[in-house]
Formats: structure tokens, C-alpha cells, sequence
């Protein structure tokens, strides 16, 4: 009978164990789409700096200070952007401590809500910027201009806040995940 009951011990660590490994695999999965979407948007930002050189000043003529605060605020949405991208970045979430784990994820997401309140009103006051240097070189054509950039912002708005639910839900799933670790752990 004991030799029955270790046996049974010993299958059911080798599956906690085999439970445990599968668990982190799939955090470490979810945390890695997070750190992909954070690559892309640092790529954009550092991408948007010529390109808006390119449209801004070589086609569209504006004053070279509209550029400068285009790349102010990109270099600012690249430099927030790596900030939580370092805390998500962690080859080691296999082995690490799940508690430390947790509280990188927690900050991040934290961080990812703050970041709205900076991120909408400087975008807010950006295209206000923009409609009035366009008005200031010609009103009719600015008033096309302003068609699109206001269905690009409905556009840039929803795809934008359906990627920041997305990732909010993912933060909030390795968060989980990790409590529902540690609680049976205890």
C-alpha cells in the first residue's frame, strides 16, 4: 500500500512538474507577442522621423519646428515604448521568480494605462498643430487635408485602442496565470 502511495506521489509531481513547464511556456508565449507589438511600434517611431522629414518639409513645405516637434514627440513614444518593452523583455521567465514576474507585469500594465494620459493629449494637441500650420499656407486645400487626417485618426484611434485592450488583456492573463501558480504552490 505505501509503495502504491508513493508511486502515485511521484506520478502526480512528474505532471505538477509536466503542469508547471507548460504554464510558463505559454506565459513566456504571451509575453513575447507583447514584446513583438512594443519592436514594431519602436520600429514606426524611428521610422516616422524621415518620412515625416520627407512629407512635412520636402512636399508639403511646413516650418522646420513642426518637424522638430513630430521627432520630439516620436523620439518620446520610442523612448516610453522601450521603457515597458524592457520590462516585458525576459528570456528568462522560465526559471525566473514568478513573484518578480509578476510585479514587471503589473508595472508594465500600469505603465501602458499612464501612458494614455500623456499619449492622447499630445496627439490631441499634435493634429491641432498640424490643422493650424496647414491653415496657415492654404485653407482650401488644408480643409481636404483635414477630411483625411480626421479619418485617419478615427482609424489610428480605434486600432490603437483595440492593440491597448489587447495588450492589456494579455498582461492581465500572465498575471493571472502567475497567482493561480503561487496560490497552489502554497
Amino acid at each position: 500500500m505505501r509503495k502504491q502511495m508513493n508511486t502515485l506521489k511521484n506520478k502526480l509531481e512528474k505532471q505538477a512538474i509536466v503542469n508547471d513547464r507548460f504554464i510558463r511556456q505559454s506565459m513566456n508565449r504571451t509575453a513575447d507577442k507583447i514584446s513583438r507589438r512594443y519592436r514594431l511600434v519602436m520600429a514606426l517611431c524611428i521610422v516616422m522621423i524621415p518620412y515625416t522629414y520627407l512629407v512635412f518639409i520636402s512636399n508639403m513645405a511646413l516650418p522646420l519646428t513642426f518637424w522638430i516637434g513630430t521627432s520630439i514627440l516620436m523620439l518620446t513614444c520610442f523612448g516610453a515604448t522601450m521603457y515597458n518593452w524592457l520590462n516585458v523583455r525576459n528570456p528568462h521567465m522560465m526559471s525566473s521568480n514568478l513573484v518578480e514576474v509578476s510585479q514587471k507585469m503589473a508595472n508594465a500594465k500600469k505603465f501602458d494605462v499612464n501612458w494614455l494620459y500623456f499619449g492622447i493629449p499630445a496627439a490631441i494637441i499634435w493634429l491641432a498643430w498640424f490643422t493650424w500650420e496647414l491653415y496657415q499656407q492654404d485653407s482650401e486645400a488644408a480643409h481636404y487635408m483635414m477630411i483625411g487626417t480626421i479619418c485617419g485618426a478615427a482609424l489610428g484611434t480605434f486600432l490603437g485602442f483595440s492593440m491597448h485592450s489587447k495588450t492589456q488583456q494579455q498582461y492581465q492573463k500572465i498575471i493571472d496565470t502567475i497567482e493561480e501558480i503561487t496560490a497552489d504552490q502554497q
